[in-house]
């Protein structure tokens, strides 16, 4: 009896009749982690997806900013499992932005009605993460005050057409937009990106790993790091709910501007295609916040 308390016998009910080596144990850990990190970075390039939420959903979302506020600290605290997630969120990250190039630069128009439809299918599961500390009417004003100004913004620059050309100093914006996606869950930066029509130059280059666009990106992203992560963090800690709930009223604000409207003037086939394309969007990215809901978060 005593061996049995003292784990003998008996160590794990859970595996009576199967003795796992640790080494085993170990290897599906790493492989699960690596799984992990590839769907982060799918997400933190695919339109409407946002790496940061995403890294809540696998529960790293912690040590992951930990690395970011404090490297050095951090690095020796969650090596073994910060480095399999970052492995398979660069393998990730580069895999998706190279079919994303090809379908941006093939079929334009199609793509963005899918990506419309992605962002649309996540809003709820949004709503859902910007609730978990409860809601305030302060939540609801920083959300319409996000909507408007953004939407305000937007349609000033498209009704003087403006848009960024790529260049070293465009991509630098662009590597501030990915490290915020990281950054602020919810946040996806092709919300930014569509609007002033960068998000297609980046994810090109980085799909065919053009230095040109990957040096900038990468001095966006640390400088981006290095300015706001602390304080992004502080904000996350304090006003929570404001914060995300402005940011949902960023991303519906962007949303709007980004749907092509015009393709709805082409006849009742191309009515049909777009919208079932669109729907299509919305399907996929219910399919994933299913998936999300089942995977069980470390503790």
């Amino acid at each position: 009896m005593d061996s049995i308390k003292t784990g003998g016998i008996n160590p794990d009910a859970n595996n009576v009749g199967r003795n796992i080596p640790q080494n085993e144990n170990s290897i599906i850990t790493f492989l699960m982690r690596l799984l992990h990190g590839a769907i982060i970075g799918f997400g933190a390039v695919l339109p409407g997806v946002s790496g940061g939420v995403l890294c809540v959903v696998f529960g790293v979302y912690r040590p992951v900013m930990e690395l970011l506020s404090h490297p050095v600290k951090a690095a020796k605290r969650h090596a073994g499992a910060l480095i399999p997630i970052g492995l398979g969120f660069i393998s990730g990250f580069l895999g998706i932005a190279k079919l994303l190039g090809f379908l941006l630069e093939r079929y334009p128009t199609q793509s963005v009605c899918v990506f419309v439809g992605l962002i649309l299918g996540m809003v709820p599961s949004l709503f859902r993460e910007a609730n978990k500390n409860g809601r305030t009417k302060a939540s609801w004003i920083s959300l319409a005050l996000a909507f408007f100004i953004v939407l305000a913004v937007l349609l000033g620059l498209e009704y003087i057409s403006f848009s960024i050309s790529p260049g070293f100093f465009a991509y630098i914006f662009c590597g501030f937009c990915v490290a915020l996606s990281i950054i602020a869950p919810g946040m996806s930066f092709s919300t930014l990106l569509m609007p002033v029509n960068l998000y297609t130059p980046l994810v090109s280059g980085i799909g065919s790993l053009d230095f040109s666009v990957l040096i900038p990106v990468g001095i966006g992203v640390v400088v981006t790091v290095a300015l706001l992560a602390r304080v992004v963090t502080a904000l996350m800690k304090r006003y929570y709910s404001c914060v995300f709930h402005a940011i949902i009223g960023i991303v519906i604000a962007a949303t709007l501007i980004i749907i092509p409207f015009e393709t709805f003037s082409h006849g009742v086939v191309s009515v049909l295609v777009h919208t079932g394309l669109m729907i299509s969007g919305v399907g996929l990215a219910l399919l994933l916040d299913k998936f999300n809901g089942s995977v069980t978060k470390p503790d």
